[in-house]
């Protein structure tokens, strides 16, 4: 259910109804987008959420949707193989897109074994390639993403500018707290996306959405603050453990 007074914040009851939501939103979305023109392009997400969501879809709407109309794309990946179980892309396709038997064509991961650098300037080129533009920035139908405790989203950690090199649409970041580097969309075009949907849950997160929902927070402090020049096109997607400190801000 949605919280009274609380613009573009849905607060369901546990993990698991608010995987169930993130998957039946997956599904409205994407039904939007093939009616509107044709193709859903979606950005997905790592983490716990987004995998039991994925399973879902998978699992009970494998004939609820044209998936061949759907392109699959990535919000960040770690720099590592694609077999790895770090892999985002990994998560993925043994959850969603294995299962569903995606065509690997309709499928544009990061490529984590490679130099960093250049990794993320293919994933630019190809986004450029592959997705619709709009002022020169690639759009997606639906960027999916998630909260850690420190605010970080996709790999934009705290501790350095998320807008910083502002003109890159993908930047390969070293993070300091994991001593590796990660593949990131940048706050350019996650907040070009036509949705935006942040799904978190459980009491590690309720601080950070707190002070994030509240408004003004320093995205250098929480980078996920970023995603504040969406507007109503940006959905927090959070369970009642999560969304505990809101009566508090």
């Amino acid at each position: 259910m949605s919280e009274p007074g609380a613009a573009n914040v849905v607060i369901v009851a546990d993990e698991a109804t608010l995987a169930q939501t993130v998957a039946e939103r997956f599904l409205a979305h994407a039904e939007a987008a093939l009616r509107a023109h044709g193709c859903f392009y979606v950005a997905l997400a790592g983490g716990s959420t987004p995998k039991a969501a994925y399973a879902l879809l998978a699992a009970g709407y494998s004939e609820a949707l044209d998936w061949d109309g759907v392109r699959f794309f990535f919000g960040d990946e770690r720099c590592v193989a694609p077999d790895s179980d770090d892999s985002n892309y990994k998560m993925a396709n043994t959850t969603l897109l294995g299962p569903l038997c995606i065509p690997s064509d309709h499928v544009f991961r990061m490529r984590g074994e490679d130099n960093p650098e250049q990794a993320a300037r293919a994933y630019e080129r190809l986004l450029l390639a592959n997705l619709p533009l709009e002022g020169g920035v690639p759009v997606f139908d639906l960027v999916m993403l998630g909260m850690g405790p420190d605010g970080h989203t996709a790999s934009l950690f705290p501790g350095s500018d998320p807008h910083a090199h502002e003109a890159s649409l993908v930047r390969a970041p070293f993070v300091s707290n994991f001593g590796t580097y990660r593949i990131t969309l940048t706050p350019r075009v996650l907040t070009a996306a036509h949705a935006i949907d942040v799904a978190t849950a459980g009491p590690t997160k309720t601080a950070a959405f707190a002070a994030v929902v509240a408004g003004g927070a320093d995205p250098v402090v929480y980078p996920i603050a970023v995603l504040a020049g969406a507007g109503a096109r940006l959905t927090w997607l959070v369970d009642r453990v999560a969304a505990a400190g809101l009566r508090q801000t």
